[in-house]
C-alpha cells in the first residue's frame, strides 16, 4: 500500500515539475510535443489526471533534454533542475595558474574563504611564509626584471593571508624542508644565509600564529599529495602545474577534506613538534 501512495507522490511531482519547466521555459504543449516527437494529446496526458502511472524513460528523457533539465529533477530523484553536464560545468572549473605569486585568481579564493578553515599542501614551501630574500630567489628567474615588481604587488596579499581571520593547517612531505635545509633539488644553489633567514621567519611565524597557523610534517614514502588547498566547505583547488582545478561540489570537497585529514592524522611531524623539527635543520645548515 505504501507502495502505491509513494508512487502517487511521485506521479503528482513530476506534473509539477513539467508543468513549471515548460513555464519558465516558454514551452507550449504543441511545441513540446514536436521536440519530443509525440502527439500533443500525449504532454497532455502527461500534464493532468490524478494517477500513479508514470511515462516511460524514453518519453522522460526526451522532455528533460528539451527543457534543459535533469530527468531525475523531473521523477524527483533530485532536487537540483541542471542536467548532469550543467552539474559538472559549475562544480568543476580550469583555469590559467600563471607563474607568479599571489595572483587574483588565489587572492580572491582566500577572500571568498575567510572565516573558514584553510587547509593547504603546497607545491614547494607556502608562499604565505617566504622571506623577500626567498622570493626574488625562487621567481626572478622566471619574471626576470618585472620580480621585484610583482613580489611589491603580492606583498599586501600576503600580509592579508596572514591576519586573515581564516585558520590555515599547511601539511608537507618532510623530503620538503630537509632538500631545503640542504639546499638539494629544486634548491639547489640557495645561499645559506637565505635559508638561515627563511627558516627563522618559519620559527617566528609558527610561533606568532600557533594555534591559528599549524603546519605537519607527513613522509611521502607511506603518504601522498598533489598541491591542493581545500578552502573550508566552498571549494578545493589543485594546482596542475599550468592550471588550476577547481571542484565546488560537496562530495569532492569532502573526499578532499579527509584526505588532508589524513595526512594531519599520520603525519609525523605534528604542529607541536614542528618548531624543534625545524631547528634541528637549522643546525644542519653550512
Amino acid at each position: 500500500m505504501a507502495e502505491k501512495i509513494d508512487k502517487r507522490l511521485r506521479a503528482a511531482l513530476f506534473r509539477d515539475r513539467l508543468s513549471r519547466a515548460m513555464q519558465e521555459s516558454g514551452r507550449s504543449q504543441s511545441a513540446l510535443a514536436r521536440q519530443v516527437g509525440v502527439d500533443r494529446s500525449t504532454i497532455s496526458q502527461l500534464l493532468s489526471g490524478d494517477g500513479a502511472r508514470l511515462p516511460n524513460a524514453q518519453v522522460v528523457g526526451a522532455c528533460a533534454g528539451a527543457l534543459g533539465v535533469s530527468a531525475d529533477w523531473l521523477l524527483g530523484l533530485s532536487d537540483r533542475p541542471e542536467s548532469a553536464a550543467e552539474l559538472l560545468a559549475s562544480s568543476l572549473t580550469l583555469t590559467e595558474a600563471p607563474r607568479a605569486l599571489v595572483d587574483e585568481r588565489i587572492f580572491e579564493w582566500h577572500r571568498e574563504a575567510a572565516g573558514y578553515k584553510i587547509r593547504h599542501v603546497p607545491a614547494a614551501l607556502p608562499d604565505m611564509l617566504k622571506t623577500r630574500a626567498m622570493l626574488e630567489w625562487e621567481y626572478a628567474p622566471h619574471l626576470g626584471r618585472t620580480a621585484d615588481q610583482a613580489i611589491g604587488a603580492s606583498e599586501d596579499r600576503l600580509q592579508w593571508m596572514r591576519q586573515a581571520r581564516s585558520d590555515y593547517e599547511i601539511a608537507m612531505p618532510l623530503h620538503e624542508l630537509e632538500s631545503f635545509a640542504h639546499a638539494c633539488g629544486y634548491y639547489a644553489g640557495l645561499p645559506a644565509e637565505i635559508r638561515l633567514e627563511q627558516i627563522d621567519r618559519f620559527l617566528a611565524l609558527a610561533d606568532q600564529l600557533y594555534p591559528r597557523l599549524r603546519i605537519y610534517l607527513f613522509d611521502a614514502r607511506r603518504l601522498y599529495s598533489a598541491p591542493v588547498t581545500v578552502f573550508g566547505p566552498l571549494l578545493a583547488v589543485f594546482y596542475a602545474g599550468g592550471h588550476y582545478m577547481a571542484f565546488r561540489d560537496r562530495d569532492r570537497i569532502e573526499t578532499f577534506s579527509l584526505h588532508f585529514d589524513r595526512l594531519v592524522r599520520e603525519a609525523d611531524v605534528t604542529a607541536r613538534g614542528f618548531a624543534e623539527h625545524l631547528r634541528g635543520l637549522r643546525d644542519q645548515v653550512s
